[in-house]
């Protein structure tokens, strides 16, 4: 798909959701449905590894339709920050993840974070774009 239509559909709130129905994610504070901007937040209600989680996001950076960047603001992370970048290609376009997160609970989250957050995080965020990529094919109804 066009560059343009793929970073709009990434900051889409019900896209999202869509892709992340395995977990049970929803929005059920700030911004609930539709394309979230710069400055906005949304708080996301979910189900990992059994437990529900609460982790509210601000988009902190964004420029069309290169790149943005949402990071928690309260959750279940001492630190998260996820780089979305985006580049034109022949075919359509090629979007690029950089995620930067630390666990809680010092050298015990640290470990965690090697043996299962790493791989779980990738996984989640590779089902995310494989849904992105399967609804911007999908024709529009």
């Amino acid at each position: 798909m066009p560059v343009e239509q793929l970073f709009d559909l990434s900051l889409d709130i019900d896209a999202h959701t869509g892709s992340m129905a395995a977990s049970d994610e929803r929005a059920i504070g700030g911004v609930t449905s539709g394309e979230i901007g710069l400055g906005e937040t949304v708080t996301w209600r979910a189900r990992h590894f059994g437990v529900p989680i609460t982790m509210t996001s601000r988009i902190t950076a964004q420029d069309r339709p290169t790149s943005f960047v949402d990071e928690q603001v309260r959750g279940p992370f001492r630190r998260f920050r996820h780089q979305h970048l985006f580049e034109a290609t022949p075919g359509g376009s090629r979007m690029r993840d950089v995620v930067e997160f630390s666990a809680p609970f010092g050298p015990i989250g640290r470990v965690v974070e090697r043996l299962v957050l790493a791989r779980y995080l990738r996984r989640l965020i590779e089902q995310r774009n494989a849904f992105l990529a399967d609804t911007g094919r999908s024709p529009k109804s």
